[in-house]
């Protein structure tokens, strides 16, 4: 017996966070800040012979860059959310997006790194005044940013506005999920914010002490924090896009557990995220005495991480 249920009529694969759209009216709110500053400080930089102001308005480029990404990716996953094209949705384009902004990060704390060591081998004097305070407006301006999106950074919960074959309560608490895409926006602006912080740090003991080689030794620290995070955001995102992520694993022992009560043996077992909070699986059963494929499937009723269940039954050979 196998049972993969079509859509309904109306029905879409919407894998969706809950919070999606709230997180991407934080994100556009977020560039047009970040955008804001950058202009501001190139402009004014250009006009009074600034090259620090020119410089940190270009760099805040590009984390608004970064922050575009992210919200392009919020807006087409939602306009596409019922696009048949997409299999099982759009719920990860977020974790594509947020790929791509960890591997530019990774390449902006390379940049950072590389500079400070030309700054290190070859010093260049330095405005204090003038350099400590576009730090302190840009940390300003980063610590705005980082409150906006804080909230969810690190997980939100969600509720399943959809059923593949079987009753949810609409009020479980079904777990927690994070929105990698938000996340990789999260770490541009605290990446840029370290930054800022590092900067400051230096330029003061520079000023106090003469230690003009702080600054650019600040940078190499900053560049490796910020390449640690880098990586941290590939793994996650990587294995989400590779169908390997962790938090399916709970899953799999979730729906084994559900199974074993009945005798039944699970023979093939696929389980993958499609979408912050959302996981796909596919059950291959069986068993001596074998019951309907919605049977089981309401023996996973509980699981509220599974968004799309397909279930398969074979009688056990005599």
């Amino acid at each position: 017996m196998n049972d993969h249920r079509s859509p309904e009529p109306g029905h879409d694969h919407c894998f969706l966070g809950s919070a999606h759209r709230r997180n991407e009216r934080k994100i556009w709110l977020v560039i047009f800040f970040t955008a804001g500053m950058m202009l501001v400080e190139i402009v004014a930089g250009t006009l009074y012979g600034s090259m620090a102001l020119v410089a940190d308005g270009w760099h805040m480029s590009t984390h608004a860059g970064a922050m575009l990404i992210a919200a392009l990716a919020y807006h087409f996953a939602r306009r596409h959310a019922g696009n048949p094209r997409f299999t099982f949705g759009t719920g990860k384009l977020g974790e594509l997006a947020g790929f791509a902004s960890a591997v530019l990060l990774a390449l902006v704390a390379l940049l950072i790194g590389w500079e400070s060591l030309v700054r290190l081998a070859q010093p260049i004097p330095i405005d204090f005044g003038q350099a400590i305070a576009v730090a302190a407006v840009g940390l300003l301006v980063n610590l705005a940013c980082a409150w906006l999106l804080k909230d969810d950074h690190a997980h939100h919960h969600h509720h399943h506005d959809h059923d593949h074959g079987h009753h949810r309560d609409e009020h479980a608490g079904p777990g927690e999920a994070r929105d990698n895409n938000l996340r990789a926006a999260y770490i541009h602006v605290l990446a840029d914010a370290l930054t800022s912080v590092l900067a400051i740090a230096a330029l003061l003991l520079g000023r106090q002490y003469g230690w003009t080689w702080a600054d650019p030794l600040m940078g190499v620290v900053g560049a490796l924090v910020i390449a640690r995070w880098s990586w941290g955001l590939i793994r996650d995102t990587g294995s989400v896009l590779l169908d390997a992520a962790a938090e399916g694993q709970q899953v799999r022992q979730e729906i084994r557990e559900a199974i074993a009560p009945t005798g039944s043996e699970v023979t093939d077992l696929h389980v993958w995220q499609v979408g912050p909070g959302h996981f796909a699986a596919i059950v291959a059963l069986i068993a001596h005495e074998p019951r309907e494929p919605a049977h089981y499937k309401a023996l996973l009723a509980h699981i509220h991480e599974l968004s799309h269940v397909t279930v398969e039954v074979q009688r056990e050979a005599a």
